[in-house]
Order: C-alpha cells, then structure tokens, then sequence
C-alpha cells in the first residue's frame, strides 16, 4: 500500500489518482475527510491525521510499503515559516522508525539554507532530513507551480488585469502540479530505489506576458501583466491576509526567485501539459474561485 501525504491537494490528489488508476491500493492522507469524498469513492482508503501528531502519522506509515511526502502549507495569517519548519519536524520524527522501504518527497528549485526565505529555505531542511536517515528518498524538485496563477482568474475576467511582482516578460520555469503527481507516482511504483535528487518543469518556460496571453485567449478578451513594484511587495501580502512575518518571507522568497538563474545540474524532467491548456482547463472548471498553491 502507499501512502500518499496532502492527498486533498492539487500534487497529492494526482499522485494518488495515478496510483488508484493503476489498481494499487493508496491510503490517503487528509486533514479534512469530508474533502476527500473523491477518492474514497475511486478506491481509496482515507486516514484523517493532523500532521503535528508524529505518533499518529507513524502508524499511518507503519500501515504502507511507500510514501508520498509533502509539507503541507501554513495558514498565510500565521508565521509561516515557523510554523512549517514545525510540521516538517513532524514528519522527519515520523518517518523514523515507519518502516518504510521508500520516499518520494516534494520539494522546490532553489532550495538552500537559511532563514526567513519561505519553502527554499524550509523545503532544504526538510531535505536534508530525509537524506540523513536510512530510508532511500526521490526528492522531486518542483518548478513554480502553474497553479498559482489560478487565483488571478476573476480580475483577469472582471478587469482584463493579471496581477503579477514579477516583470511583465521575466521567464520561470513553471509545471503543472498533475505532471509532478503524475511523476512522483511513476517513481513511487519503480523498482530501483536509491537516493537521488530530480528536477521536473513544463514543457516550456514562461513570464506573465504569457500567462496573460494565456488567459486572454482562454477568456476571449484581452488580458495584461499588472505589474507589483517591489516597494509594495510587503504591502501586497499584508492587504491579502499575510501576517508581518510571512509577508516579510514571502517578499524575500520572490526578490531570492527573481535573482535566480534557474540553473540546475543536469537536464530537468520534462511534464506535457503547457501553460495554455492549464489555464484553458481552469477556465473551463466550474469553480473559478482557487486558492493560491505554495
């Protein structure tokens, strides 16, 4: 059996889909049992498990051969990064000890030590654990993900405006997260297991000018980068909700992104699902409304 961590989630929610369609028995992890209706009708079995509970979150793993792991989000209005490097403790303590023959874990590019930079900083430790422990882990080093434009599809609609703190024609690597669960499920069900570090992308690398473009002809109307000047960065996720602290890392998070070169070791994975049918399909969803993905 796998286990398969954020299972509710757009990652999560993939990587166990791809296991169910395959006739594998998945037990997924959920805060909420009443969101994951879904899969327990696809096949599923759902465990709710609140991830500060390391005794709890051990069973779970005890139950399963090998894991899908995530480091689920903070709420924006707390100290984001406190509370992360919290929940990646959790999950480090639980792993210990699981009895688990493998791992794959999400992480992000970019990783690196530090403080104060969000999930490059918490993501690295959370890394670093897992590779200081006897379990072999596939850590999956995730492009940004598409999914964060997802929550700028009413102003683009209402007001032809996209939203954006990086420039109009800065280029990203950017994935659809259905490609990385799609991924981490194939390297869940491989045969060879060892540690090793693997970075997945899109098809292409794209800026806002694209992604307005995107939206522009998804909506059937013209569409534009509105560009946040870094003065205001702070400001921006105070209006939104962020607490003083997990604006200030965010804003740090995005100036330490708009400064990378995105140079990685070797070729990156390559998923097949482009910007345009991700935010085509958005459009075309019944729900309009999304949640900004971290």
């Amino acid at each position: 059996m796998y286990a398969v961590m954020g299972a509710t989630g757009h990652v999560g929610s993939a990587v166990a889909n791809y296991l169910l369609e395959r006739g594998e028995k998945v037990l997924a992890i959920v805060r909420e049992r009443k969101r994951a209706e879904k899969l327990s009708a696809a096949g599923a079995d759902v465990v709710e498990v609140d991830v500060h509970d390391v005794a709890g979150l051990r069973n779970v793993f005890q139950r399963c051969r090998r894991a899908f792991l995530l480091n689920p989000p903070a709420d924006i209005s707390t100290d984001t990064d406190t509370e992360e490097r919290k929940t990646v403790r959790c999950i480090l303590q639980a792993f210990e000890g699981s009895r688990l023959e493998f791992a794959v874990a999400e992480s992000t590019y970019g990783a690196h030590p530090g403080e104060r930079c969000g999930d490059l900083n918490v993501l690295y430790e959370l890394e670093q654990g897992l590779q200081n422990q006897p379990i072999p882990v596939v850590i999956q080093r995730a492009a940004y993900y598409m999914s964060n434009w997802d929550a700028f599809l009413v102003p683009a609609r209402e007001s032809g405006k996209l939203p954006t703190l990086f420039p109009a024609d800065f280029v990203i690597p950017m994935v659809d997260p259905e490609d990385l669960g799609r991924n981490a499920g194939r390297l869940l069900m491989q045969d060879e297991v060892r540690n090793h570090t693997i970075y997945m992308e899109g098809p292409e690398r794209y800026s806002p000018n694209d992604v307005a473009r995107a939206f522009s002809k998804a909506l059937g109307r013209e569409v534009e980068p509105a560009v946040v000047p870094e003065r205001r960065w702070h400001g921006t996720f105070r209006e939104l909700g962020f607490s003083e602290d997990a604006a200030s890392s965010y804003s740090k998070m995005t100036k330490a992104t708009l400064e990378s070169t995105f140079e990685i070791p070797g070729r990156p994975l390559r998923g097949s699902i482009s910007l345009e049918a991700h935010i085509s399909r958005l459009v075309a969803a019944p729900n309009l409304q999304r949640k900004v993905t971290s």
